[in-house]
């Protein structure tokens, strides 16, 4: 008797026989888009309408796909046209206020935070001769791959060229595809922007007293003058922007920036932005900050180390969190 071949949904999905509680679903599928970072080539291999679930070998428990009434609205996304910023030197920012339609502004906030998982990560730094130990001021998850490789149908990581399967030790980390729910957002962003992405960086800040410091997404690894879709959903935060120290007699003259970003907003910043201007999250005590925000960064990782960054410092080696509907906060996963 010949073997049946194997399919897509084999790969990505367990038996039938196994079920997961919190979707009650009996015959799980994947909707994980086998990509490079922007290989289209896979995406037609399976049916979307009968994806139930995005699951991988490297996530801890599945994912649902956004709810069908999310979804058709989302599709409608940009909900405004965007703003161009450019009226300090080296800023070009484009601002969507709000980009997610405000009919599921808020439904797309809850189901983000509670199906996607989180960790609160912590790393050693040495400054000096001097170690510190770093604990990050709010959640974090990550997914994508950088540009050298690619998900192969299998779920497996594979040269973006060859297709040959990469080396054991060509990742010190464990890459996984984007979940469905991030993925289409992905899609329409590089639709309405014409910018490409490979990666989806998730943030929550759980109250004001998570944050983020000053900091420039420069890293060489994203390439020259790179472009980075930022999507706030939940509270409102303020975003500061301040352009970095300028040689004595430089003739340009700028402002500290404060953006008010609302759920919904998401800003473009490309071109020289990240080589010439910092930016912020700074603690808010009290008032809308506490009922918590989720950020999300669309980027292109353009080589191995980028993604072995990523992994590093947005899951780490710590626990997994997932949102408590019951205690209305993060607490510890525990498998089963």
């Amino acid at each position: 008797m010949s073997k049946r071949p194997r399919t897509l949904d084999s790969f990505f999905s367990p038996p039938p026989s196994k079920r997961l509680r919190d979707a009650g679903i009996q015959t799980q599928q994947s909707h994980v888009t086998p990509r490079e970072g922007n290989d289209d080539r896979l995406d037609n291999i399976q049916d979307p309408s009968s994806a139930q679930e995005s699951v991988h070998a490297t996530y801890p428990f599945a994912v649902p796909r956004l709810p069908p009434d999310i979804t058709e609205v989302l599709n409608f996304a940009p909900a405004t046209e965007g703003r161009n910023v450019d009226d300090q030197p080296d800023l070009d920012l484009v601002y969507y206020q709000p980009y997610v339609p405000k009919e599921i502004q808020h439904d797309l906030f809850e189901f983000l935070r509670r199906e996607l998982f989180f960790y609160r990560v912590k790393y050693t730094i040495k400054r000096g001769p001097t170690e510190m130990q770093i604990n990050t001021p709010r959640f974090t998850t990550v997914f994508g791959l950088d540009v050298t490789s690619r998900f192969d149908i299998d779920g497996s990581v594979v040269d973006a060229t060859s297709g040959k399967p990469v080396a054991r030790d060509a990742y010190k980390c464990k890459p996984r595809p984007m979940p469905q729910c991030l993925d289409m957002l992905r899609t329409l962003t590089e639709n309405a922007t014409g910018c490409l992405f490979n990666f989806a960086l998730v943030n929550y800040y759980a109250s004001g007293d998570d944050s983020i410091s000053y900091h420039s997404d420069d890293e060489k690894f994203l390439g020259v003058e790179p472009a980075i879709a930022s999507f706030t959903l939940g509270a409102k935060r303020d975003f500061l922007m301040k352009h970095k120290p300028t040689p004595v007699g430089h003739p340009s003259e700028t402002k500290p920036m404060k953006i008010p970003l609302a759920s919904g907003d998401m800003i473009l910043m490309k071109g020289l932005t990240q080589s010439k201007w910092l930016h912020s999250i700074p603690k808010r005590k009290g008032g809308e900050a506490d009922k918590g925000r989720i950020n999300i960064t669309f980027r292109r990782a353009m080589v191995r180390g980028g993604t072995d960054n990523y992994y590093r410092y947005n899951v780490g080696d710590g626990e997994v969190y997932k949102w408590d509907g019951t205690r209305r906060e993060m607490g510890r996963w525990q498998k089963g």
